[in-house]
Parts: structure tokens; sequence; C-alpha cells
């Protein structure tokens, strides 16, 4: 198994379409809400692939380099997990050349685009469920999904089901994937879009297709097309078995999130904290762990910053962490300038395009992460060693380790400012000084034959390199 190179290098950024910029009045519904409306699960407000053309100087400028898009298919939802027609750009969206325009454009700026791959479940509008709708028990497609009884209840509130829907919801049919007919046309639309030059999928709830089989018949497919086409499954725990040759080449992991958020807000110590990054480390294999989509926020959770209680150190030191832990890094859009947000719908809110309402000083610091992460292979590609782990506070310090480079992080999580005594043997560091760190910030260090001590405020981190 080979694991796209590429994808070592990402910085990913996530996009939920219709909430980024609006590029294209001309395409917005009759009833769609002024930009900046509280969202809600119904209502568009009229972001568009031309509102990311618009942007992608934006884009570059922040430094991410992999895009990924919330479903983009043709569908009466929002969040277009309710898919109608997967061979279709929802014209809300724009039209098929807009698309193309996209991803060319992307791809001459040395940038990558992958699609939400929503292959579990469709919309009540698919042509295979309204033909049962029409026609019922003569219907060709009946066992296209999994029907209970006919006719079908598509609408009612009835809690007792006449056909099996994702979590219940009748508004999202399960597609039967035992069906050799099903299979055949979603690995046609999985094909089709990589022909038609996507650098990827990210594959929505992919555990509910429960078949090793369609899994491994479904990376043949989009390998067959672009072996450097990179697959990441939705995937919430610590799962082994969903990577490898039959599977995917990157999980989204939301088992770091969890860490960070523990260490920052959960009161988990060096030691638990450690502990918890370690187990992720052990379960991939070393090309999989470096190509893992690690993220602080997506569309299925609260806001980062609304998570910390808005408090810029933590924030700040959250990022710190992620871009300093082996796998991908991932900006949920908006996160970069401070937007909040609960759960879903008050974290899918309209990015908010006038400059004075940005979090400048932390834009600036995602960006700053970014340059050094991508200056530095140890970064993207080194091993961790941990070498300060304490069992009484909210302290880490590892080392990221690459051929001759060397990287040393270390986090101070508590509310107080902490002095950590490591020993190191070797540092290439001043005997005794105040020096910046890779990320411009002025530290106290001080150096003897095997020790490095540092002063750390509050909530700060530093990288330096040790050689």
């Amino acid at each position: 198994m080979t694991v796209p190179g590429w994808a070592q290098d990402a910085i990913f950024y996530q996009i939920f379409p219709d909430r980024f910029e609006n590029g294209d009045k001309s395409n917005d519904p009759v009833n769609v809400r002024p930009w900046g409306s509280p969202p809600d699960t119904v209502h568009f407000q009229g972001g568009d692939l031309r509102g990311i053309l618009n942007r992608l100087d934006y884009l570059a400028d922040l430094g991410v380099n992999v895009l990924y898009l919330n479903p983009i298919f043709l569908s009466p939802s929002t969040h277009r997990y309710s898919t109608v027609d997967y061979y279709q750009i929802d014209p809300k969206l724009g039209t098929e050349s807009d698309f193309d325009l996209l991803v060319s454009s992307l791809h001459q700026r040395g940038m990558r685009i992958i699609l939400d791959g929503v292959f579990n479940h469709c919309g009540r509008g698919f042509f295979a469920f309204n033909d049962i709708l029409e026609n019922e028990r003569e219907s060709p497609y009946l066992d296209w999904f999994h029907v209970h009884r006919l006719p079908l209840d598509a609408y009612s509130p009835d809690r007792n089901p006449t056909y099996q829907g994702w979590w219940g919801y009748k508004s999202l049919p399960k597609f039967n994937t035992d069906n050799p007919k099903v299979r055949e046309y979603l690995f046609g639309v999985a094909r089709h879009w990589v022909v038609k030059g996507i650098d990827g999928w990210r594959l929505d709830v992919p555990n509910e297709i429960d078949d090793d089989k369609f899994w491994a018949e479904f990376r043949d497919t989009v390998k067959a097309v672009n072996p450097e086409a990179l697959l990441i499954g939705e995937i919430w725990d610590i799962q082994p078995r969903w990577i490898g040759d039959h599977h995917f080449d990157s999980l989204m992991n939301y088992p770091f999130r969890n860490a960070i958020l523990d260490f920052l807000k959960g009161g988990k110590n060096g030691a638990q904290t450690a502990e918890a990054i370690s187990k992720v480390i052990a379960a991939y294999p070393q090309e999989n762990l470096f190509s893992l989509y690690n993220l602080l926020g997506s569309h299925d959770t609260e806001r980062i910053k609304t998570m910390l209680a808005g408090a810029p150190a933590a924030l700040q030191l959250a990022y710190l962490l992620l871009f300093g832990l082996p796998g991908a890094p991932a900006i949920y859009y908006g996160d970069e300038i401070g937007l909040e947000g609960g759960k879903d719908p008050a974290c899918r809110r309209a990015f908010p395009w006038d400059e004075t309402k940005w979090d400048m000083a932390l834009r600036d610091w995602i960006k700053t992460l970014i340059r050094v992460r991508l200056g530095h292979t140890a970064l993207r590609k080194g091993s961790l060693e941990f070498v300060y782990t304490p069992v009484s506070d909210p302290l880490l310090a590892f080392i990221r380790r690459h051929d001759r480079e060397s990287l040393f992080i270390a986090v101070n999580g508590s509310n107080t400012m902490r002095s950590l005594t490591i020993q190191i043997k070797d540092s290439n560091l001043p005997a005794e000084a105040e020096i910046n760190d890779l990320l411009g910030q002025p530290i106290t260090v001080r150096v003897s034959d095997a020790s490095i001590s540092i002063n750390l405020p509050a909530y700060t981190g530093a990288y330096f390199k040790l050689g």
C-alpha cells in the first residue's frame, strides 16, 4: 500500500459551500436569507462555487493547500447530505463549468480538492427511491433500499418506518449496498468525479456500510483512475480496521481533537494526554499516521473558539498542538478568524468577510504555524518522542525527529507560569539566553550539559530547533 505522498504535506481547509461566499447572486434561490443570518437547517444563504473561486487568493495567503468541500451535488437541503443526483452540481452552487474552473484554478496554484462522498444514503428525490414511491411493488428498484413494507411512508412523523433511513430519518433513505446494481452506480459516481479532476474523497459514515469488500472495490475503482487520489474515512474513534489497502489512506482524527480539548479544558495532565496521543500513534502505520486528517472543528462539532470559551491563549495553544502532532492539520472555514457557534446548525454560520470582525491575531498565528510546518520536514514526517509528561500538571513536551532535523515542542496548559526542565542531549541551543522560538516568541531558555530549562507563561507553547 502507498498513501499519496502529498497527503503528509497537506494543510486542509474545510468549506461548507452555502456559507463561505456568495459569488454569483443569479443562482440564489428565491427565498435566500441575507448573508450572515442566524443559520438553520432549511434556509440557504447563497454560498456557491464562484464564491470559493473569488476567495482563492485569501486561501493561498492563509497557506492552505487542499480544500475539502461538504456535498455539492443536487439536493434540497442546505447540508446536501440528501443527494438527489450524484452526477449534477447543485444549480444553487453553480454550473459544471464553474466546478471545472474551480478544479483547474486550484491545480494551477498547486492546490488540491477533495469532495464529500455520501454513499450510505441519498435523498427522497433520488430517482430510484422516487420510482418506488410511484410504482411500488412494480418498481425495478425495490431492492436498491431496505424496504420493510409498501406503500412507502416517506413524509409523516410516524415512528414505525416503512423503510430504513439513516438514523431513522425519512429524508435519508439508506442504500442497499449488497445489491450489485447499487454498487455499480456508486462506484461509477466515484470514478466520474475523479476523472473530472478531484484529488480524492472524504467518505461520510463509511462504518455504516459495514462491508470490507465494498470498500476494497471502491478503493480499487478510484485508484485505477488516479493512484494519487486520497481517501479519508469519517471514523470518530481509533479503528485500525479502516486503514489499509482494502479501505482508506486516512481517517478524520477526532481522537487527537479530544486529547487536545481534554488537555486544555478537561483537566487532563501531561501523562494522560501523552497516553491518549500515543494510542493513536501506535494504532496506525507511519505513512497513514502522517496523513491523518487532524482537526479541531468541523460541520459536526461546536466551533473550537466556543469550546474554549473564547480564551485567546488557550485557542492559540490548541492550534500549536494541532500543528505539532503527526498528521495533516485541518482548518474549518472561519475558525481561523475566530468564528464562533455551538452545535449544528450554529457551527455553520456564514463567513463574515468584514475584516473588522476578524480575530487577526489568531489568523496571523495560524499563518505562522502553517509556514513553520511546511518549512520543517520533522513536523510533517518526523517520529514523536515524549520527553516530559508529568502526572501532576497539564504540561507536555515532545520531540519530532526526521533525519538530521529535531524539533522540540513544549506546552503549558495551566493558568500560571511554569518552568520545565527536561533532559536532552542533542541540543545546539545557546547556554543561556532569551531567544525567539520558531514561532517568533521570546522565550527564556537555559541549557546545561544534558538538560534544557524553559519558562512558559500560562497557556503558552514553543517550537525550538534542536539539531
